[in-house]
């Protein structure tokens, strides 16, 4: 069994024996619930090509002879619906345009479409009678609504039906509200902007001609603007019945393992304690039972435990760090920066979550967090009194926030260190069971070099995420804050990682500060401390676990700390 990781082409998945998750049930459900007209968005590498791929073979009415090969096994091949392989498919992928400008914009958007709708003609040749002359005709049209128009009228003169399927559909304009450009946004999708156009002309041929539209994307960033150029969509993002249309559930995550046959050579529930920590936690409806996990992080540890026969050396994918390497262009705001940090430092924020974006509201809170929730970097929690609070969904996610942390203080105060000093202090932890170097090359290297600015809101939680941040250059530790156990909710909860079992210590911290005009409190606080530290020692989580240390950690100010092991 073949991982197909990084492949979208449902026909080469199937042709090829990839490993497959069954997702096709939901095809009939989409059917059933009404409209034909649908608006659906999940964070990038989330199953969203692969799921479009798998509706383009279903309903391409040039897959009639091939159906069973490709379907036969599935759900949807033992239950077809009427539809099957009945359409024309016409897909538009808006990622990759080119927005140095609005005329390039324009130009590289009329291109993709009559490049795709050539292609599509060519695609149904046997339909389109002399479909060269056509083309032809379609190379001289020289704006977007007349091609698109053209296409239209061929497809209705041919008798036949299409289903549209947009992906990417939010790409261009998430790059321009990046850019911060607010003029160009509403000249190109506002009032006669051609964006707008290429929707309302959607719209009227909706009237006849496209059956069904399928729209896809990582935010409803449009969404209000497109609202009078086409307000037939339904959004069923968060739709409780389609929570795991994409996405691994855990049985589904079961499945993979039985058919890998991985649990032969790993305790399986081990392997899944692991999976579940590292990759699952997203909820996209708040009623919703079923926790889902991102389907293209689990593939990718697969992928690499086939090749290695062992768990992978980065547990994250580094083409998600590309992906989330927006995130700093999303804080280049302050606003957004201190809302991102208390975020991290709190693992959440009470928050509604917004269904439709315009670009007057990209420095709202309210936007900036929905925007974190639709790309996956939060995801809905606990709801209490009709407030949702938004959480970070797993421990990879929180390396990510992390890591931006560490970049973000080393470009602020150019704080430079030596990565092998930094990694043979942490080693000292693991092995030695020697905590000092770390806490010294933290506060000489980067508590020290903090403005006071930093130093208003400096307490437990910010070193805490400083810490952390530093922490995870190396393998050696997943850190966990606020574990808790029966006697309250430990601090910091150094867990040896899974991939390095030769670890030898794990730490149990308790984590305090004092500004400097609180050293009087010092010796109580030190008696709390050993207290506290007493009492989650010994907790039925820790009794088989051997050589744990213990800390006591006083920061005084950003300059001085006690250590009491």
């Amino acid at each position: 069994m073949k991982i197909p990781y990084g492949i979208s082409d449902f026909k080469s998945l199937r042709k090829e024996s990839y490993l497959y998750v069954d997702k096709t049930d939901y095809i009939s459900s989409l059917e059933e619930i009404g409209s034909k007209y649908l608006f659906f968005i999940r964070p990038r590498r989330f199953g969203k090509s692969l799921f479009l791929s798998t509706l383009i073979n279903y309903y391409d009415l040039n897959n009639k002879e091939e159906f069973d090969e490709l379907f036969g096994e599935l759900y949807i091949g033992e239950n077809p619906t009427e539809l099957k392989t009945s359409y024309l498919i016409l897909q538009l992928d808006f990622s990759g345009l080119n927005t140095d400008s609005k005329e390039k914009l324009y130009l590289s958007f009329k291109e993709r479409l009559r490049q795709t709708i050539t292609s599509n003609l060519k695609k149904y040749s046997n339909i389109f009678e002399d479909y060269h002359t056509v083309i032809n005709k379609l190379e001289n049209l020289e704006d977007i609504s007349s091609i698109l128009n053209f296409y239209i009228e061929k497809v209705k003169e041919s008798g036949q039906k299409v289903y549209l399927i947009i992906d990417e559909y939010d790409h261009f304009a998430n790059d321009i509200i990046a850019m911060g450009d607010s003029d160009f946004y509403k000249e190109v999708i506002r009032a006669t902007g051609f964006v707008r156009d290429f929707y309302e002309t959607v719209k009227i041929g909706s009237k006849e001609v496209i059956d069904r539209v399928f729209i896809t994307g990582i935010s409803p960033v449009m969404l209000d603007d497109l609202t009078s150029g086409f307000n037939i969509a339904s959004n069923i993002t968060m739709n409780k019945l389609f929570n795991e249309m994409l996405g691994f559930t855990e049985k589904e995550v079961r499945g993979i393992i039985k058919k890998l046959a991985i649990d032969i050579d790993l305790n399986k529930e081990e392997l899944l304690f692991e999976l579940r920590k590292n990759y699952n936690g997203y909820l996209f409806n708040k009623d919703s039972r079923e926790r889902v996990y991102n389907p293209d992080m689990v593939l990718h540890f697969f992928s690499q435990w086939l090749m290695t026969g062992d768990y992978p050396d980065q547990l994250i994918d580094d083409n998600v760090r590309t992906d989330y390497g927006r995130l700093n262009r999303l804080v280049a705001n302050e606003a957004n920066r201190e809302v991102l940090e208390d975020i991290i430092m709190e693992e959440g924020i009470v928050a509604n979550i917004i269904t439709r974006f315009s670009f007057d509201m990209m420095y709202d809170e309210d936007y900036f967090v929905s925007l974190l929730y639709y790309m996956g970097l939060l995801t809905i929690g606990e709801i209490r009194y009709g407030k949702t609070r938004l959480e970070i969904p797993n421990h990879v996610t929180r390396v990510i926030f992390w890591e931006y942390f560490e970049r973000r203080l080393k470009n602020q105060y150019q704080i430079s260190y030596d990565v092998e000093e930094m990694a043979k202090s942490i080693w000292q932890m693991g092995f030695d069971g020697e905590i000092k170097p770390f806490l010294s090359y933290i506060s000489e290297n980067v508590l020290q070099k903090l403005s006071n600015r930093d130093l208003i809101n400096f307490d437990e939680k910010y070193i805490k995420l400083v810490l952390f941040s530093y922490l995870v250059t190396s393998n050696l530790y997943r850190p966990v804050s606020e574990t808790e156990v029966e006697n309250g909710y430990i601090d910091i909860y150094l867990e040896r990682d899974i991939r390095m079992p030769d670890v030898k210590y794990e730490w149990i911290i308790e984590l305090k500060y004092l500004k400097k005009s609180e050293r009087d409190k010092l010796a109580e606080v030190k008696r709390e401390g050993l207290k506290q530290l007493e009492r989650y020692a010994a907790s039925r989580k820790f009794e088989d676990k051997d050589n744990i240390k213990q800390a006591l950690i006083i920061f005084i100010g950003k300059d001085e700390y006690e250590l009491i092991v």
